[in-house]
């Protein structure tokens, strides 16, 4: 019991840290239910600080998330490393220090992940902010909209370079500098999407995110998207305002879906004109295949043959990743997203359709004949 006492007292700074951290998950666990409480916390604290510390690090030419990581992991395999030294040369068992360390790191990190991500999926929703239900659609309404997408993206295909093979051929360069003003036009239309403007950093590590099955993500502490530019660039316009809708408070992934197809349809720019559109087919072309293959196949035969190639380099890039890694990567976020109560999962990615097809079944004109 002494050695007991003796060891609180030498670490009492780092175990009440970990207390103090334990007690703030508790407080948000218990608050989350409360819709009042996450909106004025997201409204005054939240999303404040994460607009602050994201005007910080944008000017960076780099993903300031993935440098902190790369960072930490270097800490960690140096601590990790004296740590055994100290004990072979030394004598010195210093693990469970080491281990109580980063513990409670650990669990600072988890509970600021909370405060400045998690609240946000217990907050009032973009749909319900703009105004939308998001309802169950029928099959003839979803192939309907289907069909008017793969419209919109032929008449939008060839606005964009191609190569030799007539693949979509904008340079990553290109994309990311036109990201700028991809939001005015869907501000206009939901203000609730008002926010400040901020750059995508390219991944240093897009390769990893391919093989994790990524294209982009927020960081949740510094407000910053980071985007995949290793995978084919004809859906990286839509990533990028993806990622921007989450920067601005979508947190569901249906909604920052609809949000950046939306965006991308009205930005008025060329290459997030086309990739907004075809990335918004490709998810009702998924959603109507599993509920009627035949009329999914039709809305597919209207494709003209540079959309199909884009798609079909898409998939064949996305195939080459196939395997454990991928299956690990989505099993991991899918845990994550399940953890804030998104019963969906990876799975909410394809949901955004019940959005597309109530915003664009009056444009679509009839409905498709079952």
């Amino acid at each position: 019991m002494s050695q007991l006492f003796r060891y609180c007292r030498a670490h009492r700074i780092a175990l009440g840290l970990f207390v103090a951290a334990l007690a703030g998950l508790c407080l948000f666990w218990a608050a989350r239910g409360n819709r009042v409480w996450m909106d004025a916390w997201l409204a005054h604290v939240s999303m404040p600080v994460k607009g602050a510390v994201s005007a910080l690090v944008d000017p960076l030419p780099f993903s300031v998330c993935e440098a902190s990581v790369t960072v930490l992991i270097l800490f960690v395999l140096f601590m990790a490393g004296r740590t055994v030294w100290q004990l072979v040369r030394r004598g010195q068992n210093r693990f469970g220090t080491l281990v109580l360390h980063f513990v409670t790191a650990a669990v600072w990190v988890y509970l600021l992940v909370c405060a400045l991500w998690g609240t946000q999926y217990y907050g009032t929703t973009f749909a319900e902010k703009a105004g939308m239900t998001g309802g169950a659609v029928e099959t003839g309404d979803l192939a309907a909209v289907a069909a008017y997408f793969a419209r919109q993206a032929n008449e939008t295909a060839d606005a964009v370079p191609r190569d030799g093979e007539g693949v979509f051929a904008v340079s990553v360069q290109e994309i990311l500098s036109h990201s700028s003003g991809v939001y005015d036009n869907a501000v206009a239309e939901y203000p609730c999407l008002a926010g400040p403007e901020r750059s995508a950093k390219p991944a240093f590590y897009s390769r990893i995110m391919s093989a994790a099955g990524f294209t982009g993500y927020l960081c949740p502490l510094f407000g910053e998207s980071t985007v995949n530019v290793d995978c084919p660039a004809v859906f990286l316009p839509v990533t990028v305002a993806h990622e921007f809708a989450h920067q601005r408070g979508v947190a569901a992934e249906q909604e920052a879906n609809f949000c950046g197809i939306y965006a991308s349809v009205t930005s008025g720019k060329a290459e997030y004109v086309y990739s907004g559109w075809l990335y918004g087919f490709v998810h009702l072309f998924n959603a109507l295949y599993s509920a009627d293959p035949e009329q999914a196949l039709a809305a597919w035969e209207q494709l003209c043959p540079e959309a199909r190639a884009d798609i079909g380099c898409n998939d064949a890039y996305w195939a080459s990743w196939e395997g454990p890694v991928e299956t690990l990567g989505e099993t991991v976020y899918e845990g994550f997203l399940q953890s804030y109560d998104q019963k969906l999962g990876m799975r909410s990615y394809g949901a955004c359709v019940d959005l597309l097809v109530e915003k664009y079944l009056p444009l679509a004109g009839e409905k498709q004949p079952l």
